[in-house]
């Protein structure tokens, strides 16, 4: 049995989270993007990832473009966390999405962050078929986040 798709960043991509991430906590937010903290499974600390929240249908979904990474490992022990933009923070909870679910939102989220993402995504776009896409849900956690008023 293989391990889940997990595509490290590069040094030069970990500079850049860092970077967009104090931007979103100081309130600039690029194009959407916020700064997410979830409690880490085996610390007990909050972990802070920058994030694309996506906006599917009147639901509001993360999506991890690059697979099985450690926040999607944290979101599914913790099953929540905090959206941060400058001083708005919003906590939310997390439900993990089957794949069978994933079509819509992985292709929705593709059109408006693949200028992002795609190098993520080995070869599947916005534009490709559906069956390329359900193909490529099993290496791409979607959550659906529910924000507490």
């Amino acid at each position: 049995m293989s391990s889940p798709y997990y595509l490290k960043g590069s040094s030069l991509n970990v500079r850049f989270n860092g970077i967009v991430g104090w931007l979103a906590r100081h309130g600039l937010s690029i194009a959407g993007t916020a700064e997410m903290s979830v409690r880490g499974r085996k610390s007990g600390r909050m972990q802070r990832i920058p994030v694309n929240p996506h906006v599917h249908d009147g639901g509001q979904f993360l999506v991890s473009a690059r697979g099985h990474s450690q926040w999607v490992r944290n979101m599914r022990a913790a099953g929540g966390g905090e959206l941060r933009v400058g001083r708005k923070v919003r906590e939310f909870t997390a439900q993990e999405l089957p794949d069978a679910e994933k079509l819509p939102i992985l292709r929705t989220y593709l059109e408006k962050w693949g200028w992002e993402v795609n190098q993520y995504f080995q070869g599947v776009t916005a534009k490709s078929s559906d069956e390329e896409i359900i193909a490529a849900a099993p290496d791409h956690p979607v959550f659906r986040i529910t924000v507490r008023k």
